[in-house]
């Protein structure tokens, strides 16, 4: 068997902005922070939550540089490097590399979609090019490709593809993908709503938008789920099965990056065309944080009607 990345909770970590729309490092450092003293067990950076299709190249590198020269070896840092040009995905991960990332998280190719034979020669390639260990990244309802069982069994061949992070939000698929290929690679849950699920059938832990917010819990939950103390662990996946939802009420990163905007934490606006969430979600999320005593339990004040 391959060596695991991490097991536990992951944040999948923002990447938090200024008021002029440019990357805020010292944010991103204090967030880094944040998420190793409250247990956090991997940084997950430029993934989908880290706004990376909006970002610069340079930016990029420079997030990915900030996060793994920040972390300092406390915990794994894991990059995002995926794109639908696998020459520009294999340039990118080979400079992660270079950077210090520990692994790399890869998006299937998007908009221009490919077929199975497509997806094995297009990984493939990336991992041909690199040293370090591969996450594959199933989510189809962002990229409108999904990676079949028999697809992911062939890439777990290879040495340097080692995980999937599994976000189909389909536990029928999730289950065969344990049994056909859970001796080739580890299995993520990508989904904050399926984290104890997708562990009792074997999985490693969790790539989590939740872990923003709740680093410490999330953290717990995943760690009941690999001492085999599920009933503890479904618990916790209940309690904060709300926030979850709300963290969803509109497409990710915007809610999570307004929540952390309302706990007083480094995050600013996201970048267009992704735009700031609605009065009404808004306070949604608010009162579904101060549940969890993330906020003040305050009315949330409404924009003044003109």
């Amino acid at each position: 068997m391959k060596n695991t990345i991490f097991t536990g909770a992951g944040v999948a970590i923002i990447t938090p902005m200024l008021q002029d729309g440019s990357v805020d490092f010292e944010g991103l450092k204090k967030l880094i922070d944040f998420q190793i003293d409250n247990g956090t067990d991997a940084i997950i950076i430029c993934g989908t939550t880290g706004e990376s299709s909006t970002l610069s190249d340079e930016e990029h590198r420079d997030c990915i540089r900030c996060a793994v020269e920040h972390t300092h070896n406390r915990i794994p840092v894991i990059a995002g490097t995926g794109s639908n040009d696998t020459k520009y995905a294999i340039e990118l991960s080979r400079e992660a590399q270079e950077l210090g990332a520990d692994g790399l998280l890869l998006v299937t190719p998007y908009y221009n979609k490919c077929t199975q034979r497509g997806l094995i020669a297009h990984y493939t390639a990336i991992a041909d090019s690199v040293d370090i260990p591969i996450i594959l990244y199933n989510v189809p309802s962002r990229t409108g490709v999904a990676i079949d069982v028999a697809t992911v069994k062939a890439l777990g061949q290879h040495k340097n593809i080692v995980a999937v992070k599994e976000a189909s939000g389909n536990i029928g698929y999730t289950a065969k993908l344990a049994a056909q290929c859970g001796d080739l690679v580890d299995i993520y849950s990508g989904n904050d709503d399926m984290i104890v699920p997708i562990m009792s059938l074997g999985g490693k832990g969790v790539i989590s938008v939740l872990s923003n917010v709740m680093p410490k819990e999330t953290h717990q939950m995943t760690q009941y789920c690999l001492e085999n103390n599920f009933a503890a662990a479904a618990k916790l996946q209940l309690e904060y099965l709300n926030l979850i939802n709300k963290l969803f009420i509109e497409v990710n990163p915007i809610p999570v990056k307004d929540a952390l905007n309302q706990m007083g934490m480094p995050s600013g606006p996201c970048r267009m065309p992704l735009y700031e969430m609605s009065d009404e979600h808004k306070a949604a999320l608010h009162d579904a944080l101060a549940a969890h005593g993330l906020v003040l339990i305050l009315p949330f004040p409404q924009k003044q009607r003109m």
